[in-house]
């Protein structure tokens, strides 16, 4: 059965808890890094812990994916999406991957902070996997072979600066401004009876209530097997890693259709970025200061409840 575990601060001190109707259950031990909590836990250890809870108001929360792990994303990666942004999800026969800087993880509740020269802010509801184990060879993942390297699910929101990613050509540079990957607020862990439902969770994300994007895990393009499967043959991953797995359709971002951008691409640099300005300025989707982004992630039978992730938008201080 699925556990859901959190990372708070309380008197000073970061902890991991058991998440039980709304208390937190402290877990022994010092845990420095996701993975470290990992290796040293197991979800029969963690659903056997007794003793003293602490209400959730009596805790800071923090991220459960902490700094030191490395922040691997997949970009179009969920069907209605590719097809809104003028891709065929049936031609396409590789994942695109990028990074995030680390510094850019805050806990589930955090502001977001706008920084003062990005207009144009989006959001990006993600299902994030929490790696089990360290990697370093290709392995081939399959869905028998799953929970020998998933040991749980986050919600990840991948904020971007549209106006400096798409322009400039610079995914990392454009989603990785400090407050811009929120994660949690559980880290859920799985047995092997839960992973069947990677393919049944439901992502919703709200601004001031409004939905903007809704989809389910069964329209993901490249699902966890293949994806981790290409990853572990390119690059080492260890324990506690984070891999967010792409968003649904509904962002605020509009992109030309194909022929529009085939126009666009006879243009000069400038009056084909200029162009892209116009029209993105038209789009009252973008996020502004006071603006509230609330994202879910579940299963329709409640077995997986990743939480409710709640940033609330802010300008850059002066």
């Amino acid at each position: 059965m699925a556990l859901n575990i959190m990372r708070f601060e309380h008197q000073g001190r970061a902890g991991w808890g058991v998440v039980r109707d709304g208390r937190l259950t402290p877990v022994p031990g010092d845990f420095p890094a996701t993975g470290d909590f990992l290796r040293g836990n197991t979800v029969a250890s963690l659903s056997a812990l007794t003793g003293p809870s602490l209400a959730r108001e009596e805790v800071r929360l923090l991220s459960p994916v902490t700094r030191n792990q490395q922040f691997v994303c997949q970009g179009a990666n969920y069907r209605q999406h590719m097809l809104e942004s003028g891709m065929d999800p049936d031609a396409k026969t590789f994942n695109m991957f990028f990074t995030k800087a680390r510094s850019c993880i805050v806990p589930a509740d955090s502001e977001l902070v706008k920084p003062s020269h990005v207009r144009f802010l989006d959001y990006e509801i993600e299902l994030g996997l929490v790696l089990k184990r360290d990697l370093d060879r290709k392995a081939v993942v399959t869905p028998d072979n799953l929970h020998d390297f998933i040991a749980g699910l986050v919600i990840v929101n991948d904020y971007s600066a549209r106006d400096v990613q798409i322009p400039q050509m610079q995914f990392y540079k454009g989603k990785s401004y400090r407050t811009f990957g929120p994660v949690g607020p559980h880290l859920c862990l799985l047995e092997p009876e839960d992973l069947p439902r990677l393919k049944q969770l439901h992502l919703e994300l709200t601004v001031n209530g409004e939905v903007r994007q809704r989809d389910t895990t069964a329209n993901l393009v490249f699902g966890p097997e293949e994806t981790l499967t290409e990853l572990s043959g390119l690059q080492d991953l260890f324990a506690g890693d984070l891999i967010a797995t792409g968003t649904p359709a509904g962002c605020a971002l509009s992109i030309p259709s194909p022929a529009r951008q085939r126009l666009a691409a006879l243009l000069p640099e400038r009056k084909k970025w200029e162009l892209f300005m116009k029209v993105q300025a038209k789009r009252p989707q973008y996020l502004k200061a006071g603006d509230v982004v609330e994202s879910r992630i579940h299963s329709r039978d409640g077995a997986i409840d990743l939480g409710v992730q709640r940033n609330r938008v802010v300008d850059e201080a002066a």
